[in-house]
């Protein structure tokens, strides 16, 4: 079952990410297999970061669940998520991004 997760982060969480960008980037190497597509949102090109997004290959929400709170950049305080199942409209087109 695919399901994305959209971040969104306080301001404070600008830090945390300069903080721990190396260990969630070595977290998302580890889990590729399920974690297919992430990476970071912005308002603009130059603007700071405000959230992410990503798509998930999991068998369960809970699994996805899972997934989101062992990430170092997991810090509730500031960063929320809204995990929804989805559906590719085209699944008859390979995308590679």
């Amino acid at each position: 079952m695919r399901w994305i997760a959209i971040f969104t982060d306080t301001p404070d969480m600008l830090a945390i990410r300069a903080e721990r960008g190396e260990l969630h980037l070595a977290y998302l190497r580890a889990h590729t297999d399920e974690i297919l597509i992430a990476g970071g949102c912005r308002e603009g090109p130059d603007q700071p970061f405000v959230g992410g997004l990503w798509v998930m290959e999991v068998p369960s929400r809970e699994r996805a669940v899972e997934l989101v709170e062992h990430d170092p950049y997991w810090v509730p305080a500031h960063r929320s998520v809204r995990l929804l199942t989805w559906g590719k409209g085209q699944p008859e087109l390979v995308v590679t991004l």
